[in-house]
């Protein structure tokens, strides 16, 4: 039985698939976008996917948590990293952002990580 997280993420892949067919200049752009800011530079992709976690949970973002959970453990991240970067979110955002947090766990245990 697919969980929560699972379900997102099919049900994200199949929105963006449709999207791009709808406004592809729009998905082109944003994924070209995204893909040069979050590369590696001076901060490393890690990093950066940190930063975008914290936002994430600042501004109350479900699949931007998800996502970015996700891109973390890709980058390298553990969970402890993830945790603590989740953390400064909250400390941003005081409790509405901690409300969001289990959000992060919900991912990592859909990943096998929690």
């Amino acid at each position: 039985m697919e969980n929560e997280v699972q379900q997102f993420n099919k049900d994200f892949t199949r929105s963006i698939q449709k999207l791009s067919k709808e406004s592809p200049s729009m998905v082109k752009g944003f994924n070209a976008f995204h893909d040069q800011i979050m590369k590696g530079g001076v901060l490393s992709g890690k990093e950066k996917e940190f930063i975008a976690l914290g936002i994430a949970i600042a501004v109350h973002c479900v699949p931007c948590i998800r996502l970015h959970t996700q891109a973390a453990i890709a980058a390298g991240a553990n969970k402890e990293e993830i945790i603590e970067a989740a953390s400064v979110g909250v400390l941003m955002a005081g409790g509405p952002a901690y409300t969001h947090v289990p959000e992060v766990l919900k991912t990592l245990e859909a990943m096998g990580i929690v």
